[in-house]
């Protein structure tokens, strides 16, 4: 049994149940096997095995009181996975599917992502089992407010530096950052994805959405290709969805699908994203809403079977499987690439590679958002704020260097174009050199 091998049964004795968490470790673990047969001192200092570890994993009771009167209680979470090169850096999920195994597949993920965008930030996620739908903004302060009394107790400016994700957007961020104030008697950056109005970056809700479009142009661009003349499929239908679908645009390209929990909509035409973002983030209603002369909205079936040149996966772990792989390729799709966290299933990914469909990987295209959290936090620490342009001109900076460090890295240990390998090795690659030189600890 290689120590490759050996580290990951371990891992799955130590962590009974907890199938994502697995399976984020297995892609990594697998990837990084010419990158240990050529580093002996890999296995010497334990690196596997320390890297898959959590260095702290927070678990917390967190009771709040509804409109009716009734008290409620939801269980937090904080795994703080690793701060070699950073404080830890990752978002929060509200969700009614939170689980351990769920945070720490993010988590450790976010250790390599952040890894590659070249900033100093390590890697952390949390959320909780909370569910902010059909929840009053009452109810939504007053989760919030406390669950922040419990994280407030392990977070930092230049500790852990929380960002939103599923169910965590700007009103969660603002009650939060409330709260954290309040509780600590400081004004510090100590979230991300804040206001703009105290200490927000423009650009950040676009971030993830940009980014992943970044990320694929430059895919595309070594082919000597373009999104010009392309028809696109989006699932999701919040931020990453919604600004991928306005930057695919832009390139000129066509968004014909989106999707949420209840159904999608194909709309041949491209996708009217005006009458979508007042569906969404206005009325916050349901697709279902969605009606053009040329659009239709189904709940059977998926996006994934509407013939296209590039898919862009922005929704939730797992959503694309062997089936959806194999029709996108029978349908001659050329590109894809993962905006949500994992969402493309192993076997799916398999295919995408075996047929040379140019493919993205979550930890590298969709690393935008986490990104520009990072210039947010640096704007905070030198207390200015840079304009749009400055923050995304540097946004398409950071995702030119993920691809190129990415492609380069699977180049060098023999696997040319696969970036599924070189975006894990990449990012591994700094992280070991930082931990080695701070010893075993």
């Amino acid at each position: 049994m290689s120590y490759v091998q050996e580290v990951y049964q371990a891992l799955v004795a130590r962590n009974p149940g907890e199938t994502e968490f697995h399976q984020a470790a297995l892609e990594v673990l697998e990837a990084l096997e010419p990158v240990v047969a050529a580093r002996p001192e890999i296995q010497k200092n334990g690196l596997l095995e320390r890297i898959v570890e959590p260095e702290k994993q927070i678990i917390f009771r967190v009771p709040w009181v509804d409109d009716a009167g009734c008290v409620r209680v939801n269980r937090g979470f904080r795994v703080q996975f690793n701060s070699a090169i950073g404080p830890y850096k990752g978002g929060l999920r509200f969700h009614p599917n939170v689980t351990l195994s769920i945070i720490k597949f993010l988590g450790f993920e976010q250790i390599f992502k952040n890894s590659l965008t070249g900033l100093p930030i390590g890697g952390g996620k949390g959320g909780s089992d909370f569910d902010p739908k059909g929840k009053s903004d009452r109810e939504i302060m007053a989760f919030c407010q406390s669950f922040m009394t419990e994280l407030s107790k392990y977070i930092g400016a230049n500790t852990d530096v929380p960002a939103g994700d599923i169910g965590v957007g700007a009103r969660e961020i603002g009650f939060m950052y409330g709260q954290y104030k309040r509780m600590k008697d400081l004004y510090e950056g100590v979230l991300t994805g804040k206001g703009i109005t105290y200490g927000g970056s423009l650009a950040r809700p676009e971030a993830t959405g940009y980014g992943l479009v970044y990320f694929t142009q430059n895919m595309l661009a070594a082919r000597g290709d373009s999104f010009k003349g392309k028809k696109v499929a989006i699932s999701g239908s919040g931020n990453v969805a919604l600004f991928a679908a306005q930057k695919a645009t832009e390139l000129g390209g066509t968004v014909v699908t989106l999707s949420d929990s209840t159904g999608w909509i194909h709309d041949p035409a491209g996708i009217d994203l005006a009458a979508v973002s007042e569906i969404k983030n206005v009325r916050r209603g349901r697709l279902s809403e969605y009606k053009t002369a040329t659009s239709t909205y189904s709940t059977q079936g998926r996006v994934w079977q509407v013939p296209v040149d590039i898919a862009l996966p922005c929704a939730t772990q797992n959503e694309l499987d062997a089936n959806d792989a194999a029709m996108l390729i029978k349908n001659k799709v050329i590109a894809v690439a993962e905006g949500a966290n994992m969402p493309s299933t192993p076997e799916a990914v398999a295919q995408f590679l075996d047929a040379k469909v140019l493919f993205g990987p979550a930890k590298a295209a969709n690393a935008g958002g986490v990104s520009v959290s990072a210039l947010e936090m640096s704007q905070n620490s030198l207390r200015l704020s840079w304009t749009f342009e400055e923050v995304d001109e540097r946004l398409k900076g950071i995702m030119k260097g993920i691809y190129d460090a990415a492609s380069a890295a699977a180049a060098r240990y023999g696997h040319e174009d696969n970036l599924v390998v070189g975006a894990n090795i990449a990012g591994f690659e700094k992280v070991a050199a930082a931990m080695l030189a701070q010893g075993v600890v």
